[in-house]
């Protein structure tokens, strides 16, 4: 699976220390905890020909990434021998998720491409923010063995 480097949010200086971990993310010691929801995303396209596109469309969109409110961060997936994409972003809350899905940007991508193939997400929360413990558990989930999916003690899934 290749991964993009963390993209932070303007609500990350707020989770993340002066001292980067991998990635480029904040290290162990946090400045602050608190409650945050993870998004999962994971698209298989239909074709091969699709994903240049999708690429295109998710790394435009994070350019928006630094302005959006209540984002913490983000990574952009993919693994194109599966025709799969994707990402893994972190939000101070349902809300501030809520707000980025409604983006004009957002929907027509989504428009764009939904007939193109499957889409399927989850919704994670965590009491603080660990960038190594929300990537194993994201990667987890994306893993394609159902019986995979739920292992390592993932946090409770919602929505």
């Amino acid at each position: 699976m290749l991964r993009s480097r963390w993209s932070p949010g303007p609500a990350g200086n707020a989770f993340s220390s002066d001292r980067p971990g991998p990635d480029g993310v904040g290290g162990a010691e946090h400045a602050r905890g608190g409650p945050l929801v993870v998004s999962v995303t994971d698209f298989t396209s239909d074709a091969y020909r699709h994903l240049p596109g999708i690429a295109r469309h998710g790394f435009a969109l994070r350019r928006l990434w630094p302005h959006l409110d209540g984002a913490v961060g983000m990574w952009l997936w993919a693994a194109p021998s599966l025709r799969r994409c994707g990402s893994v972003s972190v939000w101070t809350g349902r809300r501030a998720l809520a707000g980025f899905v409604r983006l004009p940007e957002h929907v027509a991508i989504m428009d764009a491409y939904r007939e193109r193939g499957a889409i399927r997400s989850v919704v994670l929360e965590y009491d603080g923010f660990d960038p190594a413990r929300i990537r194993q558990d994201a990667d987890a989930w994306l893993m394609p063995d159902d019986h995979h999916r739920g292992a390592r003690g993932a946090p409770r899934r919602r929505g």
